[in-house]
Formats: C-alpha cells, structure tokens, sequence
C-alpha cells in the first residue's frame, strides 16, 4: 500500500488551512485497499523529525508501496490536487464527493453577476474552510439555503475569501465568517449583524427580501397574498350573488392598479371571483380542500407545493 503522510503541527496555520483538504482527500481513498491517506503530529515526536528531515510545517511526504523511504510530495494543495498526485503516482483513481448544497458557492467567475445584480437581495458568508466558527455555522447555513431554494431572488451564497482574498479585500472582510447582505438598491453590501440561528436568519431575510418562508423552508400564510384586496374581497364575498359581477369588476380596476410581484398575485383573485361568480361561494372549501390533500399527497415538487400553497393562502382570504 502506498501512503501520502502529512507531518504537522496543532498551531500550525497552513496546517490549519490544508486541514478540511486533507480531509476530502482522505474520504476520497477511505476505502482504496492501495492508498492510505494519513497525518502525524510532528511537534510531539521529535523524533519523527529528524528521521524523515522534518524542518517546517506542513511536510508532507510519499511513500511508495513497498517502501520506507519517503519522497518529497510535489503537488498542489487542494483536494483534487491531492487525489490528481495519488492517481498519478499509484493508479488508483478517485473523486472527490460532494453533497449537494442548496447554497451558492461563488468564485471570481460568477460573484458579480450574482451579487450585483439588481433583481436580487443576497446574503453572502465569507468563509475560510479552516475557521472553526465558519465550521459552526455550516449547518445552519445549509439549512438556510435549502429554506430559500425556491426562491430566485432571495440568494443565500458563500465564498472561501481565505482562497479569493482579492474579493475579501474589495469588501473590507478582515475576519471568518463575515456576513453582508447586498439588497437590491445597494450593491455596495452592508454587515449583516444579526444572530446567527436559523430562526434569526430566516427573519432577517422574510423581512429584507419581502418573502414568506418558514424555517423549514415552506411558505408561511401571507405568502400569494396581496393584502391590499381585503376590502374588495370581504365585499364580494359578503355581497349577494346577483351583485358579484359589479364588484368583480370593482376588484379588476384596484388590480390594474398594482405592480410587479402584488400585480402577478393578483391574477388568482380574477380567477377564484370568476369561479365563484360561476358555481357560488362553496367553490372556496372544495378547492382549498383539494388543494391541501394534494400539497401533504407527497407526490409534489417543491416548486408545485408553493405555487399551490399560494392558492390556498389567497382561498383563505375568501374564506374568513
């Protein structure tokens, strides 16, 4: 078996940093029977630096299969420069695996274009893969992502500016992790200086993206709702049904009035009036009805459960 041994030291900073990449490489070969992917701490057996010309750390060192002789490790630092160094020496091929993320890793190649575009409110962590307060808060991000997922305009997104310091620099970032919030009307980014739990985050960003999600990621009870219709709905809904089609038409004109996302919302009201005015006010409990077997059906995408949520949420307008 061959062996690639890192040789470091606890208080090490660039230990620290090659740390999380030493770990993907190790996860990548855990099951190899060719490879094994290990580390030693160097600072607590003295002995080991002298045997293997130990002088500064990290050290890391390769090991053939079959050999006690060590040859100096040329490659690069990264995981899949790690595994690409393996593969070359030994055969043995391997990749690193990822979890799929509901959170948006930016790079240099794609941070403008999504933080600054203008359509969007986005909430960027600048992280560094060794800080151990960055390594907190990865579940809760991650949750914080997948809460949001659906929606387009509200991103939840991440850095490493510990690997692209050049953008840290751009946005005074000076510690791990930071945290702004670029809104839409301000792309030069502020601090987001809020807690740090999810309940905390998801309150934040119902608030500053003008969205209605609940922490496990569905929609809350105003979401669909444009509650500038109340008037026009308690009318209709209290008035006679030889009178609806006035108020209907009543309704449309406050409608036209609207913009952008209340204006889009609007176009369920025009229909649960028109079915209404067509099979009476019992259409409300029928559809609400069947709408709610079919969200908790399981046989829905996420993106469909919030469209029909939308309805029942706008339904329960007609209802109260």
């Amino acid at each position: 078996m061959a062996a690639l041994v890192e040789f470091y030291a606890p208080w090490c900073g660039h230990c620290k940093r090659l740390a999380p990449e030493w770990e993907k490489a190790g996860e990548a070969f855990a099951t190899s029977p060719d490879v094994l992917i290990a580390k030693v701490d160097a600072d607590s057996d003295k002995a080991l630096n002298s045997r293997f010309g130990i002088s500064g750390f990290p050290t890391i060192k390769y090991f053939p299969k079959g050999s006690t002789t060590p040859e100096d490790y040329t490659g690069g630092r990264t995981a899949d420069d790690i595994i690409a160094y393996i593969g070359e020496r030994t055969g043995s091929k391997s990749k690193i695996s990822k979890a799929a993320s509901n959170v948006i890793d930016l790079t240099p190649n794609n941070f403008d274009k999504i933080v600054t575009d203008t359509d969007k409110d986005v909430l960027v962590e600048f992280y560094a893969p060794w800080c151990g307060h960055c390594k907190n808060l990865a579940p809760v991000y991650e949750k914080l992502g997948t809460a949001y997922k659906n929606e387009d305009n509200c991103v939840v997104a991440r850095i490493d500016a510990d690997a692209h310091r050049d953008i840290g620099q751009r946005y005074d970032v000076s510690g791990f992790p930071t945290l702004k919030f670029y809104p839409k009307d301000n792309k030069a980014g502020e601090p987001y200086n809020g807690g740090r739990s999810l309940p905390d985050f998801v309150e934040f960003l119902n608030e500053r993206c003008g969205v209605d999600r609940i922490e496990d990621g569905s929609l809350g009870s105003d979401a669909g709702v444009v509650s500038s219709l109340d008037d026009e709905v308690d009318e209709f809904m209290q008035a006679a049904a030889d009178a609806r089609t006035e108020l209907f038409k009543k309704a449309q004109e406050a409608m036209e009035a609207l913009e952008d996302e209340e204006k889009t919302n609007s176009a369920y009201y025009t229909k649960v009036m028109e079915k209404i005015i067509e099979k009476g006010g019992e259409f409300v409990a029928t559809e609400f009805d069947r709408l709610s077997r079919m969200i908790t059906g399981g046989q829905l995408s996420s993106t469909k459960i919030d469209s029909f949520t939308k309805r029942k949420n706008v339904l329960a307008r007609f209802k109260d």
